[in-house]
């Protein structure tokens, strides 16, 4: 099953992880310490993250660091920008109304 950016953002946890991500790089383990679950349960969230293509990893000797791809979320920025515009509008319809008041 392919997911998609909305996906990886849906769960505060992988809000979480992007969040210390985009700071820097970590190992499974350096996330992991980050929350109070179990290693298996981030690197769940982790997989999650890398199919949505959020996250993408490289290997190090025998480790691997994620990263945050700052250009998938641009998905949500464009998806977002067409209601940025209706509600432009609209506040911009309630400005009017209560200009005339």
């Amino acid at each position: 099953m392919r997911r998609d950016i909305f996906q990886a953002i849906a769960d505060p946890t992988r809000r979480a992880i992007l969040s210390l991500l985009a700071l820097q790089a970590m190992t499974p383990n350096a996330i992991a310490e980050h929350f109070e679950s179990s290693r298996q349960a981030v690197s769940k969230h982790i997989q999650i993250l890398t199919e949505c293509e959020v996250v993408k990893h490289q290997q190090t000797g025998r480790e691997i660091y994620y990263h945050f791809n700052p250009e998938k979320m641009k998905e949500i920025d464009i998806w977002l920008d067409r209601f940025r515009k209706l509600w432009d509008d609209r506040f911009d319809q309630l400005d009017d109304i209560l200009k005339d008041l």
